[in-house]
């Protein structure tokens, strides 16, 4: 990608496309795959913290998928998928109920075995494949038709950008990138205190999409309704980006040769 250059955005924002901006009423505000803690994290080590955030109750989000996939890939036919901090499930339980196969990737096996339980008892576990790994070491070694990753922050050490632009090679030519991350601190929850989240455009920048390869079609921020644990109801803004792949790796490879 030449410096300064991002593919262009060609879509307008989801309340001026007729799309509603939520589909199951008011969503829990998630933090990293799908989880918020309001206190400073015990262990620095990522599993250790995530198998004990998720132990310390059953059914955090009580499998509900993101607002953001519900909304966004409801228009996709279905094919593969690659949920990326895929915590519980909820966002894979979805995709395959609607015919999705999906490779659900957590650094927790805690989140990863009660989302494969819910599979069980929904007769979807054929649909998904659970699989425990550190993000940020984890390569994929297949491409899919829709590769998705919400919030995916962390109190603990996680390097975002470099699991995201990963991520992008796991995209399939024709396939879809949906990347949805917190646009401001959601409720003023203390474990995100003093963090600036970046705007759509810089997470277009951090993700090095070649516009010889990708076309951007959605860059936004989006508001809606949340719930914080104690029951209130809040406005907060989410930033979201989705992408197309129009290119193989091997052509974006020949076209910078030629």
């Amino acid at each position: 990608m030449r410096a300064g250059t991002v593919p262009p955005v060609r879509c307008l924002p989801v309340w001026q496309r007729g799309v509603p901006i939520l589909t199951g009423g008011v969503q829990a505000v998630p933090m990293a795959h799908h989880g918020h803690h309001d206190t400073r994290p015990d262990s620095d080590d990522p599993t250790t913290y995530w198998d004990a955030r998720y132990g310390e109750q059953d059914a955090m989000w009580r499998f509900r998928p993101n607002a953001v996939l519900a909304t966004e890939a409801v228009r996709f036919t279905p094919g593969s998928a690659l949920d990326l901090g895929a915590g519980e499930g909820g966002d894979a339980l979805w995709l395959a109920d609607r015919g999705w196969t999906v490779r659900a990737v957590d650094i927790s096996r805690v989140a990863l075995d009660r989302g494969a339980a819910t599979a069980r008892e929904r007769g979807l576990d054929g649909m998904v494949r659970w699989e425990q790994a550190d993000l940020t070491t984890w390569v994929p070694d297949e491409t899919f038709d829709l590769v998705t990753s919400h919030f995916l922050h962390s109190p603990v050490a996680l390097d975002e950008e470099a699991i995201l632009r990963t991520a992008t090679t796991a995209v399939a030519p024709g396939g879809h990138l949906l990347v949805v991350k917190h646009g401001e601190v959601p409720g003023g929850a203390p474990v995100h205190a003093g963090r600036v989240f970046p705007g759509p455009e810089d997470v277009v920048v951090q993700l090095e999409l070649d516009p010889a390869a990708w076309s951007v079609d959605l860059a936004e921020r989006r508001p809606r309704d949340a719930t914080l644990p104690d029951g209130t109801t809040v406005r907060t803004e989410d930033v979201v980006v989705l992408a197309t792949r129009t290119a193989s790796r091997s052509e974006d490879e020949d076209g910078e040769s030629a």
